[in-house]
């Protein structure tokens, strides 16, 4: 019989794109997964992946030593965190919360906050890469916060990233990430621009794709969203349009507060927008490829 001590149980709140790929690979490497999601469907998946569902964010601080918070908006974080079924009512004086969605700085200060006054360590840590990558395992953890805790939490990370990396003190994580997006929203656009040039001037797509990810032009964006773009595949989409817009925002006022001037990411702006006005809110930022072709077809 083995001796190995029992892995912590692991609460999810938010079952998302992410937050369900977080809880596959978790229970795939042997953690208990207990979460919470306001949409049914996603109750159901847990289920069926093996995880357990809880009525309440509450019911997942009553179960969890871990608790990974993945949500889209900013009220969803409050209403999780102190609502009248938040997990504030129930959680555990050595549990940690892992909040790691992409919003403010303030909105993780918020977190933090709430749960202070209990003694809880509040982990900023959002991730690179997309829901295409988080589903197998290649996602990049900007941990920030206590180290201590996030050293503790390395083997629960593990379970669902390729690679952890501590970043510095809370807020840190946060800031690597707009960073980080500012890269991926310029390179994404780079990319569609470059398959329609190679498109245009009668290269074969699939020949360029291959040649130019073996060289110096190449980028992890070009690697993800190049395939997407060269089978027009944009549904379903691993990042949706219209919650890519709000990631817009938050680098341009991140851009705004530090005095830092992006005109490559002002450029590319207007490009999302355009996919909106095309009616593309639920598909992949890959479809950035498409937009540009309309524009080629207008001309």
């Amino acid at each position: 019989m083995s001796d190995a001590a029992p892995k912590p149980v692991v609460g999810i709140v938010g079952l998302g794109i992410m937050g369900m790929a977080y809880a596959r690979n978790l229970l795939q490497s042997g953690f208990p997964v207990v979460g919470f999601d306001v949409a049914p469907a996603a109750l159901v998946a847990l289920t069926e992946a093996g995880g357990t569902v809880a009525a309440t964010p509450r019911g997942v601080a009553e179960a969890a030593d871990t608790i990974l918070v993945a949500l889209a908006s900013v009220e969803a974080l409050q209403s999780v965190c102190a609502g009248p079924d938040g997990m504030i009512h129930s959680i555990r004086p050595d549990a940690v919360v892992v909040e790691m969605s992409t919003f403010p700085l303030k909105a993780k200060d918020y977190c933090r906050d709430v749960f202070a006054p209990k003694g809880v360590h509040v982990l900023d840590c959002p991730v690179s890469g997309t829901g295409a990558q988080a589903a197998v395992r290649d996602l990049v953890l900007y941990a920030s916060g206590d180290e201590a805790a996030v050293t503790r939490l390395r083997p629960v990370f593990d379970g669902f990233a390729r690679n952890t990396r501590y970043v510095g003190p809370f807020g840190a994580g946060t800031k690597l990430k707009f960073v980080a997006n500012h890269l991926v929203t310029i390179h994404n656009l780079a990319t569609a621009e470059a398959l329609l040039l190679a498109q245009s001037s009668g290269l074969d797509l699939h020949m360029v794709f291959d040649a130019i990810r073996d060289g110096a032009g190449n980028s992890r964006m070009f690697e993800v969203r190049g395939p997407l773009m060269i089978e027009e595949r944009y549904e379903p989409a691993t990042m949706k349009m219209e919650v890519y817009m709000k990631d817009l925002a938050l680098i341009s006022d991140f851009a705004k507060d530090v005095k830092a001037p992006i005109p490559l990411m002002a450029a590319a702006v207007p490009f999302y927008v355009a996919a909106l006005a095309a009616g593309r809110n639920q598909e992949d930022t890959a479809a950035l490829f498409g937009v540009l072709k309309d524009m080629c077809r207008k001309d």
